[in-house]
């Protein structure tokens, strides 16, 4: 059993976030020591590690909400969360996508910039007319 400071440090989550999850409900049978404490077991320490990828992927919490309650009943709603798990895998990807063109204009724009500071190319803007004299 591990309390909210050793499970804080396993899962790599703030103390607020932890009790935040807690005190929304997102993290069932969380038992307590003999002085009321929080206390989590393995079971617990492995479902938080899941929250946080399931945050990591944009997923609010009233979704993380929705996500447990299926999780809760059972074997039986694992296509219900397959769909859900299918949605944010594409919406990652997607936002990857963006990103990936981010990066290339962004790669782009720190080469030009190196190649006019070297000589190397001559400057020019799209927002100015740099001949003008």
């Amino acid at each position: 059993m591990y309390s909210m400071k050793e499970t804080c440090e396993k899962v790599g989550m703030t103390y607020e976030t932890l009790k935040y999850y807690c005190n929304e409900g997102l993290i069932p049978n969380v038992k307590r020591d003999k002085n009321n404490y929080r206390i989590f077991d393995d079971n617990n320490v492995a479902w938080i590690k899941s929250l946080s990828c399931l945050k990591k992927c944009n997923m609010s919490i009233e979704e993380m909400k929705q996500y447990l309650d299926l999780c809760l009943k059972g074997e039986s709603t694992i296509p219900e969360r397959q769909i859900i798990i299918a949605e944010k895998k594409k919406q990652l990807l997607e936002d990857m996508s963006n990103l990936q063109e981010s990066l290339e204009f962004l790669n782009w724009k720190e080469n030009f910039y190196s190649d006019v500071l070297s000589g190397k190319t001559k400057y020019f803007s799209n927002l100015i007319n740099v001949n003008e004299k």
